[in-house]
């Protein structure tokens, strides 16, 4: 597919498809994004953007001041224990000077703002919901839930976990329950005057739940209370009700510090914590699939977002130095399959090590998380990669999908 039209149609306008319609239109092209929300919202309270993703804000974008002026930035990895908080691990060291950006934590709709504001709203649609694609003659053509349709030459799914993109390109839903259900809140600093390091991002584990906590903005706190249950969901809707009695049924007897913080708020709210299988394509026809859509996580690494960045970026840069939409296309997937798959897994696999019951093999995790090269020798890969610049070699997902 050699195009010289250049008309994209981005479906969501979330982190990652508000990155990529900056970096596309940046050089010209005619971006259209289509969000089914009637204002612009992002689901959850906040995100945490590591180097591999602020690089390109700061730098690419020129953002670097208004990231900065919202964004918290994040000074140390801790891990406690979540009954006595006893400090397991602490990794405090130059983070930027290590991998050259910020680890920032910032609220949702901040950083939507922000991006927003460089794309233009112009370029925005609002209240379109997609109902069906169809990609049966010259161009593409959307039709959506209040009547009306959008041609493109080129469409892209970046409309998250519950991706009505993927549902079409595949004809079925494929969302996986990972066994466990969180809660979550922000609460201000003067809430929570006994947290300790409350400069750091913190897991505090036990057995079968775990809680992540980390500062955003003015020095208020994101909280995360992840435990596994109910199994299986039994909800239709991936967020049920709850309330606070609930919420502290398994934390209850908790570190006095992780009470306060998490009763400061009340939470009227479980997330159901899915994700979905890595695909074999993520490219059909005109209509090719980026970020959660692709690859939805588990949020145990807090990688989802800045794998959607790293999607949105290396997806330009293809399409921009190819006219062949096809084989740019497939060299966006051959540099992102693999790594996204390996950060699947390794988000996945951390809710199992957070979980551990007591005995050798928590002591063991304790251990090498105590290790003060844990942090390179683990998260290293993920923190350190350059998406526009190095190709991911096996430590960091390789090619080989």
């Amino acid at each position: 597919m050699t195009q010289k039209s250049q008309r994209l149609a981005i479906v969501g306008a979330g982190i990652g498809g508000l990155t990529l319609a900056i970096a596309l239109k940046d050089q010209g092209w005619d971006v259209q994004l289509y969000e089914q929300a009637d204002e612009l919202r992002e689901v959850g309270a906040a995100v945490a953007l590591s180097a591999n993703a602020t690089r390109f804000y700061e730098d690419r974008f020129g953002l670097k001041e208004q990231l900065g002026a919202k964004a918290y930035e994040v000074q140390a990895l801790i891990y406690r224990d979540g009954r006595d908080g006893r400090l397991i691990a602490e990794h405090r060291f130059d983070y930027k000077g290590k991998y050259g950006h910020p680890y920032v934590g910032i609220h949702r709709a901040d950083l939507q703002v922000i991006l927003s504001g460089a794309v233009g709203m112009d370029s925005i649609n609002l209240s379109k919901r997609l109902m069906d694609i169809d990609d049966s003659g010259s161009e593409a053509v959307l039709k959506f839930a209040d009547g009306n349709s959008a041609a493109a030459d080129l469409v892209i799914g970046a409309d998250g976990a519950k991706s009505t993109v993927r549902r079409l390109l595949l004809g079925y839903d494929d969302a996986y329950y990972s066994g466990t259900s969180a809660f979550r809140g922000i609460v201000e600093p003067e809430q929570m005057p006994s947290m300790p390091d409350p400069d750091a991002i913190q897991f505090w584990m036990g057995p079968g739940r775990h809680c992540l906590h980390y500062p955003i903005g003015n020095g208020a706190h994101n909280f995360f209370l992840v435990e596994r249950h109910p199994s299986p969901w039994p909800h239709k809707a991936w967020i049920a009700p709850t309330n606070d009695q609930e919420k502290l049924a398994g934390f209850g007897s908790w570190h006095p510090a992780i009470i306060e913080m998490v009763n400061a708020v009340p939470v009227s709210e479980r997330w159901g914590l899915f994700h979905r299988p890595p695909l074999g394509r993520w490219s059909r026809g005109r209509v090719t699939l980026i970020g959660d859509a692709a690859h939805a996580l588990v949020p145990h690494h807090g990688q989802g977002a800045n794998q959607s960045i790293e999607d949105a970026i290396v997806l330009a840069d293809q399409l921009l130095s190819n006219s062949d939409w096809d084989a740019a296309r497939a060299e966006f997937e051959r540099l992102r399959r693999g790594r996204t798959r390996k950060v699947q897994y390794a988000s996945i696999t951390a809710g199992d090590v957070y979980h551990l019951p007591d005995g050798p093999r928590a002591d063991e995790r304790n251990a090498r998380l105590a290790d003060p090269d844990s942090f390179e020798r683990h998260l290293g890969w993920i923190h350190s990669f350059i998406a526009d610049e190095q190709e991911p070699d096996e430590q960091s997902g390789g090619t080989w999908l």
